[in-house]
């Protein structure tokens, strides 16, 4: 039971430390990573190799024919796959219910009898 007496004060504590200790790296870490970020950025500005981003939704506007008809097949090829994967669920299901000796009969179909 003596160990228990101090488990509420510790936990309190190591959970107060441990928060400390986190908040501190994690701000080491993300300050190395803003001055990488500076310093690429500057390399960039004086080698005048100035490169425009270009957020993901703008890049699918400009997105060439050749890489639409691959994205047209990929989807269709997509699809028809979720169809055979749901055909074969449905086969799943359906053999299932015979091994179980379950009726295709749906559970809200079924009349509610009381036991005798």
């Amino acid at each position: 039971m003596s160990q228990r007496d101090g488990f509420g004060s510790g936990f309190v504590a190591g959970t107060i430390f441990g928060s400390i200790v986190g908040g501190i790296i994690g701000a080491v870490i993300v300050s190395r990573q803003t001055e990488e970020l500076t310093a690429e950025s500057a390399e960039l500005t004086n080698g005048q190799l100035k490169t425009k981003k270009v957020s993901p939704k703008q890049r699918q506007m400009f997105v060439s024919d050749d890489e639409a008809m691959e994205v047209e097949t990929a989807r269709r090829s997509l699809e028809d796959k979720i169809a055979q994967l749901n055909a074969t669920i449905d086969e799943v299901r359906q053999q299932l219910g015979n091994v179980n000796g379950g009726s295709t009969q749906s559970v809200n179909d079924r009349s509610l009898t009381p036991d005798s």
